[in-house]
């Protein structure tokens, strides 16, 4: 419409396909041009979680990675303390934050006087250091700042130095549009489109900061979006029109940024404790992140269902902040320690009586199954979390559900896919000796072979992966318990230690004590004899072998260590390393798909675990 292109409108005509048919030709007139003035007023200084948040949105760092890079920050005096919940300015700082908006962009970006921000004490708040910012009586430049530091740090406290000058800027200023166009369909239908704009005369604070938004696919509301001179009873033409549909979108999951948004906004936890919370529930299972996004196992739901079902006390929102409450009431001599604590584990409501009381109502089967739905041929299908990991259930069927599949992906026909794969179980025998059932299987790394069940509360079966020279559908009893049988057994050295011959995740080999030695095939493992082991034993080790594999992916060069980073497959599984720091790739990261920023965050957090 003159000008105005790729426009999003709404029309409050009632809807047909053949609606932009009708409009071809049609006449259209300015109906409304209201405008308004826009104004923006600059964002508060960082705080421990605004500061985590951003980072997260606009640095792709994780809690602890945003927290490790500060505190080399803190420690090398480029910042102030960073566990805070104040958004207040020292008036050294305020000083420092106009000499650099009056240098750097001029008097008119100067407000009149410093802004003061909220100084609302939220509830268990810890404001006894001022908001997160460039130490000293002058800000460094965050190029001064790159040259003395590492990647982390420097981006860190490049956000930080453009959040605290912007926090200290004028308003941003402008004008917004909302502009009405009626017209009428040749089916003489009324038709009305909207749509708005809006222009920045002035930017104010933008010219320095711009904060991220938590929805990648959310327009910001700084941005600008010109629309053409109109004025109320304009003509205009229509150029083309395409219908798209529409249509709404469930809530985004969680990321770290969002998470500890909304922890703050509970009451939840305190400046310190965030990093930790995301790294606990990562550690232990309860959610692993594609992308950034934080997706819930499922050992996740049986955990909550078990909390929410019988300690349901525990699991309310409000009483981590109702205990910090306590906490500090204890800090500060309100209330006795030792009474509380009695109260708490040992009272009529305490934690003791409630496992107590509660143990003999848990139906572990229950709270380990989570309901998928009913098929075409109404057979219930169940997710379960067992102790090898999570599986469907369908009757007498079952089948392992993939680590990397989100368990809002599982649909009804996705688990009966599942369920309807091949098993590749086979019954090969009877084992002459234990009188155990031998089965052939194929799991999540390869073919192998059982002897007997998984009993309850039992020991694991014995077990044995096939050689690659071998197949599945043609595999014998006798190969298979020879298989059961390793490791073998070769005889003592001549210091009296055992010599074994065995299979490993690198190929076959012999081990006596902590030596080891390859053995060029996988059938060697049955013909080695006592005096062939010996004399490889007594060669010097190969250290080609696992330490000469070339890496599975390069990676860069990582921004801390500057070192080049690559990924390697590990005895434990795959992992990146700058050849100091190691670091195993978590659930949800596919080697296949592992990036540079990937590999240098999981680098970070592993530094920051171990302190170097």
């Amino acid at each position: 419409m003159n000008g105005i292109k790729d426009g999003s409108f709404c029309f409050d005509a009632n809807g047909a396909a053949d609606l932009a048919t009708a409009l071809e030709g049609a006449s259209f007139e300015i109906t409304s041009v209201e405008r308004k003035p826009y104004k923006r007023s600059p964002y508060a200084p960082f705080r421990t979680s605004t500061l985590q948040q951003e980072a997260s949105r606009k640095l792709r760092f994780g809690a602890a990675r945003t927290m490790a890079a500060a505190q080399r920050l803190y420690e090398n005096g480029f910042i102030t303390y960073m566990r805070t919940d104040s958004t207040i300015l020292s008036e050294t700082a305020l000083a420092a934050a106009r000499n650099e908006i009056a240098s750097r962009y001029g008097p008119e970006y100067l407000p009149p006087k410093p802004r003061e921000y909220s100084k609302k004490k939220a509830k268990g708040a810890q404001e006894a250091h001022e908001a997160i910012r460039p130490s000293g009586e002058e800000f460094k430049h965050p190029e001064e700042v790159a040259s003395a530091v590492g990647s982390d740090e420097a981006k860190l406290y490049d956000l930080i130095w453009k959040r605290t000058v912007a926090s200290q800027m004028q308003d941003a200023r402008g004008e917004s549009v909302q502009v009405r166009i009626g017209g009428t369909a040749s089916d003489d239908r009324p038709v009305t489109f909207a749509t708005s704009g809006k222009v920045i005369h002035f930017p104010g604070f933008l010219r320095a900061y711009v904060e991220g938004s938590d929805d990648p696919e959310a327009d910001l509301d700084d941005q600008e979006r010109r629309l053409p001179p109109l004025e109320e009873g304009q003509d205009a033409e229509a150029t083309s029109l395409e219908p798209t549909g529409h249509s709404t979108k469930p809530p985004a999951r969680f990321t770290e940024a969002s998470l500890v948004r909304r922890l703050e906004e509970l009451g939840v936890g305190r400046p310190s404790t965030y990093a930790s919370i995301i790294k606990t529930i990562q550690d232990r299972g309860y959610v692993w992140k594609k992308g950034s996004a934080l997706i819930p196992s499922y050992t996740a739901f049986a955990t909550v269902t078990l909390l929410e079902q019988h300690f349901s006390n525990l699991v309310d929102y409000a009483f981590t902040a109702r205990m910090e409450t306590d906490l500090d009431e204890i800090a500060s001599g309100e209330q006795e320690p030792v009474p509380w604590l009695s109260d708490f584990y040992f009272g009529d409501t305490g934690l003791k009586e409630a496992v107590s009381s509660n143990l003999e109502k848990i139906d572990a089967r229950q709270v380990n199954s989570i309901a998928i739905g009913t098929d075409e041929l109404d057979r219930e299908i169940v997710a379960r979390v067992g102790r090898y990991g999570p599986y469907l259930e369908r009757g007498e069927d079952r089948a392992s559900i993939p680590e990397d599949l989100p368990p809002d992906e599982l649909s009804i026909e996705k688990a009966n896919e599942l369920l309807d794969m091949p098993s590749g179980d086979k019954i090969l025998g009877t084992d002459p000796d234990s009188g155990l059932t031998v089965y052939a299987r194929t799991g999540r790394y390869g073919p192998y072979v059982q002897l007997g069940e998984q009993e309850e509360k039992g020991p694991k079966p014995k077990r044995a992966s096939l050689f690659k020279s071998m197949e599945l559908d043609a595999l014998s009893l006798d190969v298979a318990l020879k298989l059961l049988t390793l490791p073998r057994q070769l005889g003592e050295s001549d210091d009296g230690e055992p010599i074994e011959a065995l299979n490993g995740r690198y190929g076959p080999y012999i081990r006596q004590g902590k030596e080891s030695r390859s053995l060029e095939s996988e059938e060697q493992i049955f013909e080695v004899t006592l005096e062939q082991a010996k004399e490889l034993l007594a060669q010097p080790k190969k250290r080609g072998r696992r330490a000469a594999a070339p890496p599975l992916k390069e990676l860069g060069t990582d921004p801390n260590s500057k070192k080049p980073v690559v990924l390697k497959d590990g005895r434990y599984g795959p992992y990146v390393t700058d050849g100091e720091t190691n670091a195993s790739l978590r659930q949800g990261d596919s080697p296949a798909d592992i990036t540079e920023e990937r590999a240098y965050e999981l680098l970070a957090e592993r530094r920051a675990k171990t302190g170097k």
